[in-house]
């Protein structure tokens, strides 16, 4: 065991924990007043729900002794076998409690990070219900594919450093499977839905950033120097969003607005994230500016779509994870992290970005038919969305009989 290594990864792991209620203000602050308790106790709640789950079968299914490619099998329920010792296959410079306790706060933030998509109409109960299978279903075996040992997409060469398709690709397919099931918003398209308190996603979006250098920081599992690239370009892929959103909207509408910046930061900082430990500072900045403007044009044709993804989940989340996996397969480069793979631009030719291209369609694929699945079968027996009185009432209201503001 190496202590440096186990002191910056449980330093990570309370970097990323700190995501979540980083996240919980940043949709918090977007969401109208009536709604805004329920808001952030959705993501909260997960940090709860979500552990427990982990413990007793996430952990063992995600990175548990493989099943034929597919998931890890039920031996490690309950934590049985896992120890203060290094595990053989991850991270074999900790504690495998170390590496358990960091992937757990991947497993929280992923699920949290959907609950944008159906903000402000879905009802409390069946919404843990539905986050509880769909862990289960989804994130735990993608998780498995991609990072555990054994898995048939890691197998096949698909890389992900940080999480652009177990976290934002597989988040960006399942926000839009809600919004197909569930709907728009009462007065969609009509009724103004504008943010109530800008000031808190601000804050909310600080929180992310500075979390963000833990989440892809940490993926390297070690101090050394894929730690300190993927810092830097976590950093400079977040700056580099921000700028680019800011100008694509001065070039569109001559204005540049906070909630903007704020977009854009968090555009860049998803689509850094898969990249992040193979890439240099230049390319790092690149795919910062690529996220600016793919993710921009993304969020703005949801309106002429008709969609009503109430925080931008899909354009942000989903299409950054997409793009950062994508351009994993051009920049990547083993000058920078020599266990990692040379992309099209580097000399290594199509094959790594036709491999990252697989990756997308399958995770997008299957998590998009099994969120479907598990959205319709709940909200057709439990009524996961909210009546219309209840909508017009408001969440905190109706769901928690608390109110944000007494005035």
């Amino acid at each position: 065991m190496n202590k440096a290594d186990t002191a910056f990864i449980l330093a990570a792991a309370g970097l990323v924990l700190l995501m979540t209620p980083g996240l919980a203000l940043f949709y918090g602050g977007m969401v109208r007043r009536k709604n805004v308790l329920g808001t952030i106790m959705q993501s909260l709640i997960l940090i709860s729900l979500i552990t427990v789950e982990w413990v007793y079968l996430g952990y063992s299914m995600s990175f548990g002794p493989d099943v034929g490619g597919i998931v890890g099998d039920l031996s490690w329920f309950g934590l049985a076998t896992v120890t203060n010792e290094p595990s053989i296959d991850y991270a074999t410079t900790i504690p495998q409690t170390v590496f358990m306790i960091f992937q757990c706060m991947f497993a929280i933030i992923t699920p949290a990070l959907i609950t944008g998509a159906f903000a402000e109409r879905v009802r409390f109960v069946p919404f843990l219900i539905f986050t509880f299978f769909w862990s289960i279903l989804v994130y735990n075996p993608v998780c498995h594919w991609v990072w555990g040992k054994g898995g048939w997409l890691g197998g096949l060469g698909v890389l992900d450093f940080a999480g652009g398709l177990v976290v934002h690709a597989t988040c960006g397919a399942a926000a839009l499977a809600g919004v197909l099931v569930l709907g728009s918003r009462k007065g969609y398209g009509r009724a103004s839905f504008m943010p109530h308190n800008l000031p808190m996603s601000m804050l909310g979006t600080g929180i992310l950033w500075f979390g963000w250098f833990g989440f892809n920081g940490g993926s390297a599992l070690a101090v050394d120097e894929v730690a300190v690239t993927a810092f830097v370009a976590t950093h400079l892929g977040g700056m580099a969003g921000m700028f680019m959103w800011v100008v694509m909207e001065w070039l569109t509408q001559k204005k540049a607005t906070t909630l903007g910046a704020a977009s854009g930061a968090i555009a860049g900082l998803a689509t850094i994230t898969p990249t992040a430990g193979f890439v240099g500072p230049n390319s790092a900045i690149l795919v910062g500016c690529l996220a600016g403007v793919v993710c921009y044009l993304a969020v703005n044709a949801k309106s002429r779509l008709g969609l009503d993804d109430s925080l931008d989940v899909v354009g942000i989340h989903g299409v950054g994870g997409v793009v950062g996996t994508l351009c994993l397969g051009l920049f990547a480069s083993t000058s920078v992290n020599p266990a990692g793979v040379d992309g099209l631009f580097f000399g290594g030719g199509v094959i790594q970005f036709f491999k990252q291209l697989f990756g997308v369609l399958v995770v997008s694929g299957y998590t998009f038919i099994v969120s479907w699945c598990l959205f319709k079968l709940i909200n057709n027996s439990l009524q996961m969305r909210m009546g219309e009185d209840a909508e017009v009432e408001g969440m905190d209201s109706t769901e928690h009989s608390e109110t944000a503001y007494n005035n």
